[in-house]
């Protein structure tokens, strides 16, 4: 049944990095990062940027419909998890949050190799089986 989980590939950049890719596109503000992400037509994401999106759509259109909004707005507040979630971003392909295997195990395979020039670390790799997913505190939900 393997091959019907999709996979996301994330990682952690440096602080510099980080705000590079925020400020600039890949290709302006890492080149070797760029190389990788090119071929799969892939891009790249700032968890924070997302939550933050993900909270600010909430409260323009209503917190209801949103069942990780308190989650998301108290993360984005607290300011230790601010720092991380600012260093980790999601890999996207074509536009989509997950993809294939065999897309997700190159993409993997290729920031990892990144890691040794110290601007990228931490890569992994996540699939959407629910058995492998923790899932938000009861008091979120």
């Amino acid at each position: 049944m393997q091959s019907e989980w999709k996979y996301q590939v994330r990682f952690t950049a440096s602080e510099t990095l980080a705000a590079a890719l925020r400020e600039h596109d890949i290709e302006q503000a890492y080149p070797a990062l760029d190389a990788v992400m090119r071929p799969h037509r892939a891009s790249v994401q700032c968890q924070y940027d997302a939550f933050a999106g993900y909270v600010e759509e909430a409260e323009r259109l209503g917190t209801e419909n949103y069942p990780l909004y308190a989650w998301t707005r108290a993360t984005i507040e607290n300011p230790e998890k601010k720092r991380k979630y600012l260093r980790a971003f999601t890999v996207y392909v074509d536009g989509a949050e997950v993809y294939d295997k065999a897309v997700a195990d190159a993409l993997h395979a290729s920031l990892s190799d990144l890691v040794q020039e110290g601007a990228v670390s931490n890569v992994a790799m996540y699939d959407t089986n629910p058995e492998n997913n923790p899932q938000p505190p009861s008091t979120t939900r």
